[in-house]
């Protein structure tokens, strides 16, 4: 069964989807709303949401913004967006953040449900291209190399891009694959034939058409969104070299790193789903010149030797390690006393910003240098707390105190603990110490 999100700052909206949508004879389990991007990220990190439908122009959070949020949280929440604007821009940018449908309102009730069966029933289901391969595991399913006369070529830019620079004839080659950036970023997807944590006889023929599948996999994500090549590599590796030109990077250049953040997650949620492996990935850095391929090929090969040290995280991002600081590959100690210095400042940031209205792991983890996957990973290891549990544990706290000893209003307390709403700040404080505010103050 589906959990459903709808948000949307006209109440009336809300409650009209959400009673459409629980008299569908879906299969949904909980219909949660919200009338806030605030307040409906508070709801995507604290329940299990499989599907956002949010407005798209609402109040200080929009929703393009919160669909950017709710992916950094969860990448694999799927989206519909409505409107009241057929503006083409929206469109445009809810598309590239992976909207499944853009709908305009006023809604047609039979056009939205539609909308959502869609999506719920694809949510499931591998692409057509996978479900033909699982089908045909146990037949005499016929392999074809991906991209069989570039393969060989794209190792080579990744291990000696000068040897191919410098012949015209493998330029003529990259051009055929569009390969012209100018900015590129490599990323390694190494899947252990693993199972729960236990090893899997897997023959020959099997090793190939697990690999393949992976390979797949990776092809659907990065078709969706990506101007990207994916190919096998040594080591039974694949291989994703992603480009951006000029413009589309300029558009967004400082939010690139994040969605390379997501899309790492996302493979690794989609490897797992499909084929129960715990696939790792390891992203480089974004550099600018074919002439650097070398050089992010070993950032990505060297973040995925992290999952040595971190053996339950499995998206490594290079950025995330500071290598300039160590002269030689930092040992264990440097490692421990370099995580718990970025657990220490991030509590120091969220102690003196907690009550910031819109505070957001994302903005923790820019003050940190590091991404906001590998901050949570390390904040939860590190005390135990996944770190927007914390962020709620100190506004809860600091609203308890000034229940109980100020005659402020409940209104006044939610604004001095970081939430715009006093109606959302009441139903958090509820599911969090399992009575109301009124009720605690009487």
């Amino acid at each position: 069964m589906f959990n459903i999100l709808v948000v949307d700052d006209e109440p009336l909206i809300c409650k009209g989807l959400s009673s459409l949508l629980a008299s569908s004879g879906l299969d949904i389990e909980h219909i949660y709303t919200a009338h806030s991007g605030f307040e409906a990220l508070d709801c995507i990190r604290m329940e299990e949401i499989d599907l956002l439908v949010t407005d798209i122009q609402m109040g200080t959070m929009s929703g393009i913004e919160l669909m950017q949020h709710a992916k950094l949280a969860k990448p694999w929440v799927q989206t519909i967006v409505i409107s009241a604007h057929e503006t083409f821009q929206y469109a445009q940018m809810a598309v590239r953040l992976g909207a499944k449908d853009y709908l305009i309102k006023p809604l047609n009730s039979e056009q939205f449900l539609d909308s959502v069966r869609n999506v719920l029933l694809k949510m499931n289901k591998p692409s057509p291209e996978l479900e033909t391969f699982m089908a045909g595991i146990g037949e005499n399913f016929r392999l074809e190399e991906p991209l069989p006369e570039y393969s060989e070529l794209l190792n080579l830019l990744l291990v000696n891009p000068d040897s191919v620079l410098t012949n015209e004839a493998d330029l003529g080659k990259l051009d055929d694959l569009n390969l012209q950036g100018p900015f590129f970023s490599v990323i390694k997807i190494k899947a252990p034939l693993l199972n729960d944590l236990q090893e899997i006889k897997y023959n020959a023929q099997d090793k190939l058409l697990m690999r393949y599948a992976t390979l797949n996999i990776a092809k659907e994500l990065m078709d969706q969104e990506w101007n990207s090549i994916a190919f096998y590599s040594p080591e039974e590796e694949i291989t994703v070299i992603i480009q951006w030109d000029e413009k589309s990077y300029e558009e967004s250049s400082s939010g690139q790193l994040n969605r390379l953040d997501v899309l790492g997650r996302s493979l690794h949620f989609n490897i797992h789903k499909y084929l129960h492996l715990h696939a790792v990935i390891g992203i480089s850095q974004i550099l600018k010149g074919l002439s650097f391929m070398d050089v992010l090929n070993r950032q990505a090969s060297k973040a995925i030797l992290w999952n040595k040290e971190h053996n339950d995280h499995y998206v490594f991002y290079y950025g995330d390690f500071n290598w300039n600081n160590y002269t030689a590959d930092p040992s264990v100690e440097e490692l421990h006393t370099r995580s718990n210095l970025i657990v220490e400042k991030a509590k120091e940031y969220i102690d003196e910003n907690y009550a910031q209205k819109g505070l957001t792991i994302h903005e923790v983890a820019k003050k940190n240098h590091v991404s906001p996957n590998y901050l949570s990973y390390l904040f939860k290891k590190n005390t135990g707390f996944n770190l927007w549990e914390y962020v709620i544990k100190l506004r809860m706290e600091e609203s308890r105190e000034l229940i109980l000893n100020t005659d402020l209003r409940r209104y006044e307390i939610a604004e001095r603990v970081g939430y715009e709403s006093p109606e959302h700040f009441s139903k958090i404080f509820k599911k969090y110490y399992g009575i109301s505010p009124s009720e605690l103050k009487k």
